[in-house]
């Protein structure tokens, strides 16, 4: 089934909701051929804390996912996976990691696709959808509060309708405030 990656987990229905918005997309035909169910997460102040929250719940789900952002946001984010909880950390590794390291870790980080990333779902912090993103089961897109953010997202955005995509949109400034 399904694994719902959503920050918020306020409500008790939130899994069932998720599925019922699934099911819904299926029936009128709204997922395309790949499969890819695309979502852009919105109005996130701190993107990298969020994104860290992001991956550290989907992570206590037993997902694998691939992290894409520029250069500097993914050392950024190296670090702050490192110091995201006090007591502990959260398993990942870079792209150029060794192998046995890179086996082992539920979250990679990358700053585009190689085509040998074994996961799931794809956060991607970068101005443009990465190529080769349509392997993937799940594509979020994690957009902050700056104006040329949100202009470069909603390209995106249009692109992924054009491509036959139905895009979910979560405000998460409500949320990760």
């Amino acid at each position: 089934h399904p694994v719902c990656l959503c920050v918020c987990a306020r409500s008790g229905d939130c899994r069932q909701a998720r599925r019922a918005k699934a099911q819904a997309r299926q029936q009128q035909g709204r997922l395309t051929m790949s499969g890819v169910q695309v979502a852009f997460h919105f109005n996130a102040v701190d993107p990298l804390g969020y994104t860290c929250r992001l991956l550290n719940k989907a992570v206590g789900r037993r997902a694998r996912l691939v992290v894409c952002a520029p250069p500097a946001e993914l050392n950024r984010l190296d670090q702050l996976l490192w110091l995201f909880q006090p007591l502990s950390f959260l398993p990942h590794a870079r792209a150029d990691s060794p192998e046995h390291v890179r086996a082992r870790s539920p979250v990679w980080l990358c700053t585009h696709l190689s085509g040998d990333e074994p996961a799931d779902v794809l956060v991607n912090l970068t101005s443009e959808t990465p190529v080769g993103y349509e392997r993937f089961n799940r594509l979020i897109e994690v957009v902050s509060t700056l104006e040329q953010d949100r202009y470069l997202a909603r390209q995106r955005w249009k692109a992924h309708v054009a491509n036959g995509h139905t895009p979910d949109y979560f405000d998460v400034g409500k949320v990760s405030a």
